[in-house]
């Protein structure tokens, strides 16, 4: 793993840790966070870039897999073509609540892969993503892809 990539993910942690009061869902044993998440994390993890169509920049390995993209097909994906033209809307809405609010919970939908196959997400959490001085640099979610399925070591997100 990069450095770079390193640093990426533990800016989306702490800037979720900064929003939520918790860390991303992790079991309280692993030693290397970033790398679990990124690697072993068993939810989606993705984040998106600033601007007028923005960039996906990040996506852990659970969610390349549930988009069906690998990571450098990804990142050049503006991240409005994750959900589906008809659901781009509601998808929409949410992210201008989250630049507004800092984070939003509970969101599930539907969610459309390279080969246009739609999958739902459940339990979202989408939170704006900025720098120490507060310089916003976009917004990261994490959702499930099933409705009640949850580790042992989950403890909830809130």
């Amino acid at each position: 793993m990069t450095s770079a990539l390193l640093s990426l993910i533990t800016q989306i942690d702490d800037n979720f840790f900064r929003r939520n009061g918790k860390a991303l869902p992790a079991p309280p044993d692993i030693s290397a966070r970033a790398q679990w998440l990124h690697e072993e994390a068993p939810y989606s993890i993705l984040a998106h870039g600033t601007g007028d169509d923005p960039r996906f920049i990040y996506a852990n390995q659970f969610a390349l897999s549930c988009f069906k993209y690998d990571q450098e097909e990804l990142l050049q994906l503006p991240s409005r073509l994750s959900a589906a033209p008809q659901d781009r809307s509601e998808r929409e809405r949410l992210l201008q609540g989250v630049t507004l609010h800092g984070i939003a919970y509970d969101y599930s939908g539907p969610r459309v892969d390279k080969f246009s196959n739609t999958f739902m997400i459940y339990d979202g959490v989408v939170w704006r993503l900025s720098q120490p001085d507060g310089t916003p640099f976009g917004q990261a979610a994490l959702f499930w892809t099933h409705a009640k399925e949850r580790p042992a070591w989950f403890t909830g997100i809130r």
